[in-house]
């Protein structure tokens, strides 16, 4: 595959893309963003509770 032919695919892929929006009706954004904060906050604090001798 050449450069030009990889970049026209991707081109017409980001495209197609447009159409539809990417976002499905049942997600929300902010529970989304929410429920991955929470879950890097509480892996936070179980990494912090096993590092107590430093």
């Amino acid at each position: 595959m050449s450069f030009h032919s990889t970049a026209a695919q991707l081109v017409t892929l980001a495209a197609e893309g447009e159409e539809h929006g990417g976002n499905h009706e049942s997600l929300s954004p902010y529970l989304t963003g929410g429920a991955a904060l929470f879950i890097l906050l509480l892996m936070l604090w179980i990494t912090t509770r096993f590092n107590r001798d430093r």
